[in-house]
């Protein structure tokens, strides 16, 4: 049978099997992205240099929420673009022609889901007297790497030796109190550092007032990058001593609080996009991180809703 909309409604786990979405979040996405594809179709045909008229040229060999779904297909279980397209029946290149076209509209409404916390919520975390002196209202920020394929160039500025092989890094900022993501910052080369990339992140620009950010080693030093000192990490190890108690204490209360971000990318890591070999030449990379940060955070908000 040729995937298709109209007939995957009919069974709803294959539908959320193969795209990781139930059939009623689906329709919601359809709903809200179907004008943002004809307007991103429009801007592209109005452009002053083009040569054809409008219309001109094969239409789409699928519909616009067909598009949609193959595209969601494709970054929940990252088939070739072969298998992608004798799933829903059309060439390779049609295939590709649609998460090309869907995946900057996907990427577009992931950021506009992007939400910081809000340091006037009257609401706050009760946290341990250990912790008194970390922010109370912060965001947690941890980075995660992609194996890529070797690069031609500059092979060595991408090979990480945590992974021993050739990575991208991405990081995130997640909202401690409801775990959506805040922030996906660029890909960068594997081997950087957690602190270097949050510095040439755009996140510092995006804080409100109040709110800090809180990581695990990798950002021992974010309260002097914070721009109110609002920052907090896990206490080093001291050299050649035994690590104090009190430490040890402030350590395991600490990993408690910065756990969240750990199972928000394990969400988006159970898209496979995001988890195999990247076969793209880390090209799309950071689109594809956002994209499906802004489908995670509509999961979230559906289990929310229906929680409340």
């Amino acid at each position: 049978m040729i995937a298709r909309l109209q007939q995957l409604r009919r069974r709803p786990a294959v539908f959320k099997s193969l795209t990781g979405l139930s059939v009623e979040l689906f329709d919601r996405l359809a709903a809200d992205l179907t004008p943002a594809l004809a307007e991103a179709d429009r801007r592209r045909r109005d452009r002053p240099d083009r040569r054809r008229s409008p219309g001109a040229g094969h239409p789409f060999a699928l519909a616009d929420a067909d598009q949609l779904l193959l595209t969601a297909v494709w970054l929940r279980h990252y088939p070739t673009e072969e298998v992608l397209g004798f799933l829903f029946g059309v060439s390779d290149s049609a295939a590709r022609r649609a998460y090309r076209r869907c995946l900057p509209v996907l990427e577009a409404a992931g950021r506009d889901g992007f939400r910081m916390p809000d340091p006037g919520r009257g609401r706050r975390k009760a946290l341990p007297r250990l912790l008194a002196d970390t922010p109370g209202l912060a965001v947690v920020v941890d980075t995660f790497e992609q194996r890529v394929q070797r690069p031609r160039r500059r092979q060595r500025a991408y090979y990480s030796g945590k992974k021993k092989a050739h990575t991208l890094k991405s990081q995130v900022a997640v909202d401690e109190e409801t775990g959506r993501f805040a922030h996906v910052g660029p890909s960068r080369p594997g081997p950087w550092g957690d602190m270097k990339v949050l510095r040439r992140s755009a996140l510092k620009g995006r804080l409100p007032k109040g709110v800090g950010v809180i990581g695990d080693l990798g950002y021992v030093g974010v309260g002097d990058w914070h721009p109110e000192g609002l920052g907090a990490a896990p206490r080093r190890k001291p050299r050649g001593r035994q690590r104090p108690a009190a430490d040890r204490r402030y350590n395991r209360a600490f990993a408690r609080r910065r756990i969240v971000v750990e199972h928000a990318i394990g969400r988006l890591r159970r898209f496979r996009s995001l988890a195999e070999v990247d076969r793209h030449h880390r090209r799309l990379h950071a689109e594809r991180v956002r994209a499906v940060a802004g489908l995670v955070n509509r999961l979230l908000d559906e289990r929310l809703a229906r929680a409340a």
